[in-house]
């Protein structure tokens, strides 16, 4: 077995962690729909998806590390937003927490100098700066535009925008 019995279990805590964060953007995904911002809903719904991808992806790393998988309970998303904002800011503290929780991980890994796990690792510490980057544009995009302001951002995601933010500063140089 490449992982230790604390790091297969910080792996399947991940695993739910990632599932939450999965659920959650459904619902944010679903206010968005009845709101009538579809953009917002399916950068949502696509959002819901990548999460689920990624609880996956941990349960690939657990099975190729010899571990034992055991998914956890996972618990009920919050409902019910008063406004966009605290909607998209909900989203945002979700990949900070998710962040914190890989960091962890990683530390776990570094920790045991466990090189292999770490190594798979790397990728999700990668893509959480991706994560929080694009969540935080869309909470500051929202509060500058208001709810009475919300097509700018329908048109900015219509249009592909956080995919070309994403690229920061390579995405302009190349």
């Amino acid at each position: 077995m490449l992982i230790s019995k604390q790091l297969n279990a910080a792996l399947n805590a991940q695993v739910g962690n990632e599932l939450l964060a999965s659920n959650q953007y459904v619902v944010i995904a679903s206010y968005f729909d009845a709101e009538g911002l579809p953009m917002l809903a399916k950068h949502y719904f696509n959002q819901a998806t990548e999460e689920r991808d990624h609880a996956m992806r941990f349960v690939r790393l657990i099975l190729d590390g010899g571990g034992d998988l055991k998914i956890p309970a996972v618990p009920a998303p919050k409902t019910g937003f008063k406004s966009s904002l605290a909607a998209v800011q909900l989203a945002l503290e979700s990949e900070i927490t998710v962040t914190n929780q890989i960091n962890d991980i990683v530390d776990l890994a570094i920790k045991e100098k466990n090189h292999i796990m770490k190594n798979g690792l790397d990728w999700f510490v990668n893509e959480q700066r991706e994560e929080v980057t694009s969540a935080d544009t869309l909470v500051r995009m929202v509060k500058r535009a208001g709810e009475a302001g919300l097509f700018h951002v329908e048109a900015f995601l219509r249009d592909g925008g956080l995919s070309e933010a994403e690229g920061g500063a390579e995405g302009a140089a190349g």
